[in-house]
């Protein structure tokens, strides 16, 4: 069977790897000249910026996908654990770290927040590892055929209800921990999703699990150096790669099954299966014109996006800084309201400052370094004309730095890059954000964009849009899923 994959991003490169894995003939179509999607890497001036995320989790996801072709990570990946997992700034000025590893936690826990809350940390781990083991593998590494796939088994969904998993997050993690500053800590991560931590379940703390717990990880240079490594891996493997190679349509075969893609240049290439790692809405608009998208593609509501600020600077960073910083602004409840609910930009926003030349000097000239500063802002579905607003933004931005500490002065930038929601949308986001349909329960499992397409047998899906959804471990694990359907189709 040969299996053509649109796009290299992370989804696609996982599926085309379980693909091989499977016996089949895979040809990769990307029409960028390089692997990576949205992690592809950013050059400018002798900096490497990150274009995507900038945290990894999960790393044994990426061993899965390496393993399928024959390869070690290690052969192919410098992949070194990062700690403190997260730097936190509140505020008042205080500062609390996220070591990695649960002792040291618990004394970081103890020295900033009290011996209360250090003990309860035990207790919240212990939750959260419950949550994990239930959730990975009966809820996301699945593939859903129905509504009812959720309560089958059942003795899962049960155990979900026992711990809690429907109540809200940010109620959950306040009952185990009484400072403010730790049910910031480990329930912001909502965001990812798309959601507020008191509108989110508490389901969603299996992301804190994944980087709070699992930790936190930084390839050597830079995070393209991942999907390379996947690409390489798969290419050693007998998979086919054609960069600079836009698809214009996905063919039919007269039953309606696919017959293979037809690229821009007018050139055609056969396949049984393919699987596709656009965005659903951009493959239904762009590659179909008689399939109608599905419901959650037409009917969707879209998480909040990024604006991000990339800085190559050459003066010296605050005292403190590490490779992950988060700067919790005073507001909270209210900036999530205004961000998700109101469409306009935080009032006194958290920001995101990641800075890989910390632990990998190489991504920026000798003596520089290379800032990454996320501030989430509304998609294009919100209030905000971005161009004004980003100027403004970039005022901000720099205005805020500057007071923390970091080296954002004209004198001190040699490399900027700002990246707003119309980028997104212009790399192929819908609605301008990276982060795809949010994670409400509505847009979750089985409601979220099927990742088969029953109408056009031998079409799949891979990647954020469709199961089990958003960030580094889901996408990979998209990947994983879209071949055991094909794997299915086959027989």
């Amino acid at each position: 069977m040969h299996a053509v994959v649109i796009g290299a991003g992370l989804g696609g490169l996982s599926a085309a790897c379980h693909l091989r894995a499977d016996g089949h003939d895979v040809t990769v179509v990307e029409a960028a000249d390089q692997p990576g999607g949205c992690m592809r890497a950013i050059e400018r001036d002798g900096f490497r910026f990150d274009g995507g995320p900038t945290v990894l989790t999960m790393p044994h996801l990426l061993d899965d996908a390496f393993a399928a072709v024959g390869a070690r990570r290690d052969d192919l990946l410098d992949l070194r654990p990062v700690d403190p997992l997260y730097r936190a700034r509140f505020a008042d000025g205080s500062v609390l770290h996220v070591r990695r590893g649960r002792e040291a936690m618990i004394e970081e826990i103890a020295r900033v927040c009290g011996d209360h809350d250090a003990a309860q940390f035990t207790r919240f781990v212990e939750w959260l590892q419950r949550l994990y083991d239930v959730e990975m593998p009966a809820f996301i590494e699945r593939n859903y055929d129905g509504v009812a796939d959720l309560v089958r088994p059942l003795r899962p969904a049960i155990e979900l209800l026992r711990l809690g998993a429907f109540r809200k997050l940010s109620a959950t993690v306040a009952r185990y921990f009484r400072d403010d500053r730790l049910r910031r800590i480990f329930s912001f991560q909502s965001l990812y999703a798309g959601l507020a931590p008191h509108e989110a379940l508490a389901i969603y703390a299996v992301i804190t699990y994944m980087d709070s717990v699992g930790g936190v990880f930084a390839p050597r240079g830079g995070m393209s150096a991942v999907p390379t490594a996947l690409a390489d891996a798969a290419a050693a493997a007998g998979v086919t790669f054609s960069y600079d190679t836009p698809v214009a349509r996905v063919e039919r075969r007269p039953s309606g099954a696919v017959a293979g893609v037809r690229l821009v240049d007018g050139t055609r290439i056969a396949a049984d299966v393919v699987v596709s790692d656009a965005a659903p809405a951009s493959l239904y608009r762009n590659l179909f014109d008689d399939v109608r998208p599905p419901r959650p593609v037409r009917r969707g509501r879209y998480a909040p996006s990024a604006a991000v600020w990339h800085v190559g600077t050459s003066g010296s960073l605050p005292p403190g800084a590490a490779h992950h910083n988060i700067h919790f602004g005073a507001a909270w409840r209210e900036a999530f309201d205004a961000l998700v609910h109101d469409g306009r930009r935080m009032p006194d926003p958290s920001l995101l400052v990641s800075i890989a030349s910390i632990d990998d000097p190489g991504v920026a000239p000798p003596g520089r370094h290379g800032l990454y500063v996320l501030e989430p802002v509304p998609n294009l579905d919100g209030a905000l004309d971005w161009s004004h607003e980003r100027r403004q933004v970039r005022h901000d931005l720099a205005d805020r730095l500057g007071r923390l500490g970091y080296p954002v002065g004209d004198a001190d930038i040699e490399a900027e890059l700002l990246v707003d929601p119309h980028d997104w949308q212009a790399a192929g986001m819908e609605r301008g954000t990276p982060f795809s349909l949010s994670h409400r329960f509505t847009q979750t499992g089985p409601f979220r964009t099927p990742n088969v397409e029953r109408r056009v047998p031998g079409l799949i899906l891979c990647g954020a849009g469709t199961v089990p959804g958003v960030g580094i471990p889901m996408v990979l694990v998209s990947g994983r899923l879209a071949a055991q359907r094909a794997r299915r189709a086959a027989r």
